[in-house]
């Protein structure tokens, strides 16, 4: 059964559109979780091709929350910092449903005219999970990936999806995670970042010490340039004659 979803916060380009950013929130949260930071980056003058899309998870009932409803991208079994409590129980459904979900958002951009190369797909915690999964088995060639705070779901049949659509084995990865996360644990981060440089992907993980599960301004830092490193202008500069 198709979810409700809301259509998601959208930052249009302050020049003309020639990339678009989708990012994906986390658990209990929506869109206007992270429209802070696209507005931070926005101000730095450097994304201005960019266009920001940021979707609304759908309201659903959550295991880990002893039942209760909270915006999320699928069902997760426990978050009480343990690693194998995570990964038991994965809702495989859930998260190919979610999967399905994005990459009609991806297909969008690219009817709108926007190439798949010109597309990153990043995400927090929740968000983040569903974007290495999406991103690393999506049926077109994409500019890069980010996750924060995450994991690679799924990790153990991983390889199988790849398997299935290898589109995005060169497509470079920027992972990130605090050194003192207790939601997602570091060494899950790690373990993820592990599997994804076994299986060959280009990823490059970056711990911030003293950081929890959430964001802080020098990780938001190395997002933006890497954002700028994938994205790159495209239209002519006018020389001021």
């Amino acid at each position: 059964m198709a979810m409700l979803r809301a259509k998601p916060l959208l930052f249009a380009a302050s020049a003309k559109h020639t990339a678009t950013v989708i990012f994906l929130h986390g658990l209990g949260d929506t869109g206007f979780g992270w429209a802070s930071a696209v507005e931070g980056w926005i101000r730095g003058s450097k994304l201005d091709e960019v266009k920001w899309v940021l979707p609304h998870a759908p309201r659903m009932p959550i295991t880990a929350a002893e039942g209760m409803p909270m915006p999320g991208w699928f069902d997760i079994a426990a978050l009480n910092g343990g690693i194998e409590d995570i990964r038991s129980n994965q809702d495989e459904p859930g998260l190919l449903q979610t999967r399905d979900y994005i990459n009609s958002l991806i297909k969008a951009e690219i009817d709108a005219g926007i190439p798949a190369n010109r597309i990153v797909l990043g995400g927090f915690s929740q968000g983040g999970a569903m974007a290495l999964l999406t991103a690393l088995t999506a049926k077109v060639k994409l500019a890069g990936v980010v996750g924060l705070s995450c994991w690679l779901p799924l990790d153990s049949k991983f390889h199988t999806f790849v398997q299935e659509s290898d589109f995005n084995h060169a497509t470079p990865i920027y992972m990130a995670h605090g050194t003192v996360d207790r939601v997602v644990p570091t060494p899950f981060g790690q373990l993820s970042y592990e599997v994804l440089k076994k299986q060959n992907f280009p990823v490059t993980m970056k711990t911030f010490p003293g950081m929890a599960h959430s964001a802080c301004q020098e990780e938001l830092d190395e997002v933006e340039t890497f954002l700028r490193s994938r994205l790159p202008p495209q239209e002519e500069k006018k020389s001021e004659l």
